[in-house]
């Protein structure tokens, strides 16, 4: 007989399994009305390089699509060649904006399946894209507005971007300014559609609600919004959903769906690991942020604590501060990057904090309602 008494075994709760595996955002492709000149705004503004090219040279003879690529973060500027053709009419509807959010998977045709098998709208049944360096598989599923979602597997590809593209060399590349990967993408949608969205992607790709905010959260005087944020398992993918809220006078994201012409990308956040540095180099590259009130930087230490920056640049920058129980974030917005005010970026640092900057929505909506004061859209 033993002399000790022997504790039970612990009973282990089966490991749950991620049906639908992510490891990243693999790209954002952006619809435009002019890739070359967008492509040569994104290097020379944001610092992006060259990277792969396709058009009729490569015998993709109704659009072309250049890929710049800047550390982690990918994007994808694709026109069309000739009127009456999807790429086209998106552009006629809504102005420049994103089209696809890709996504990195292990499985591309797992990732349709079991996505299709719970609801989601199939955009793109899987399609095995070869060439000699290798197979890329494709699959998609929409997503709200004319967004479209799409799966990426390239486990197997050697080549500079995928099948059908040739490598894009140029011999003007800029230098980076510091931008390293998406941290978060932001979707608009209409009156009464975050629920029924935030449901989509709880059933049909699993992510579950990390935050929520609502309109007493995120309101001045005139304006209100509803935001919802949804990350997969792992937390490398996360999309908040925005909808409006009422109040006395048009809000940010009523401003949106008008001029965009229906649901779609609010704004892409690219992380950085030197807000200071990136936003000063991206400043004096042309790209222009939202002012923040002298008045912000009175009391935001009071809020948030301490932190290892200095004050008087992130003052002198508007670069936005706030703490979460994680650590704290620094973030800033810039104005819209076309003439209809619609899509624009975020750059955020973090310093350990996991949230999206609730502390900093009072001083964000003030400046938004400035700018669209000035459009004569408040």
């Amino acid at each position: 007989m033993p002399t000790t008494l022997e504790a039970p075994e612990p009973k282990i709760a089966p490991a749950q399994t991620d049906f639908l595996p992510l490891e990243g955002t693999d790209y954002v492709e952006f619809y435009v009305g002019n890739a070359k000149q967008a492509a040569h705004f994104y290097k020379t503004a944001f610092g992006f390089q060259s990277l792969a090219y396709a058009g009729p040279e490569t015998g993709q003879m109704d659009r072309a699509s250049y890929v710049i690529r800047q550390n982690k973060l990918t994007f994808v500027l694709t026109t069309p060649l000739r009127p009456g053709n999807p790429i086209a009419d998106h552009i006629y509807g809504h102005g420049d904006g994103v089209k696809y959010l890709a996504l990195r998977v292990p499985d591309a045709t797992s990732a349709w399946e079991e996505t299709t098998k719970r609801g989601g709208k199939s955009y793109l049944e899987p399609r095995h894209l070869t060439d000699e360096n290798g197979e890329v598989v494709i699959s998609g599923i929409h997503t709200y507005g004319e967004t479209v979602h799409l799966f990426i597997e390239r486990k197997n590809y050697r080549g500079v971007f995928m099948p059908g593209f040739r490598k894009w060399e140029t011999t003007y590349n800029p230098p980076s300014t510091g931008l390293e990967y998406v941290d978060h993408c932001v979707g608009n949608v209409g009156w009464n559609q975050m629920n029924p969205w935030v449901k989509f992607y709880e059933d049909v790709m699993g992510f579950r609600n990390i935050l929520s905010f609502d309109d007493k959260d995120i309101s001045t005087e005139y304006s209100a919004l509803m935001s919802k944020v949804m990350s997969n398992g792992n937390g490398f993918v996360k999309f908040p959903i925005n909808e409006p809220a009422e109040g006395k006078k048009k809000s940010q994201v009523e401003e949106y769906l008008d001029f965009y012409n229906g649901e779609g990308v609010q704004h892409v956040a690219i992380a950085t690991k030197d807000i200071v540095k990136s936003v000063r180099d991206l400043q004096s590259r042309g790209v222009e942020f939202l002012k923040i009130p002298a008045t912000y930087y009175e009391t935001v230490l009071d809020r948030v604590g301490k932190i290892d920056e200095d004050l008087a640049p992130l003052q002198e920058l508007g670069i936005l501060i706030d703490r979460d129980n994680e650590g704290y974030l620094l973030q800033i917005f810039s104005k819209p990057v076309e003439d209809r005010p619609t899509l624009f970026f975020e750059i955020i640092q973090r310093k350990g904090a996991k949230s999206f900057g609730k502390g900093n929505f009072k001083a964000l909506f003030e400046a938004l309602e400035r700018e669209q004061e000035l459009r004569g859209n408040l």
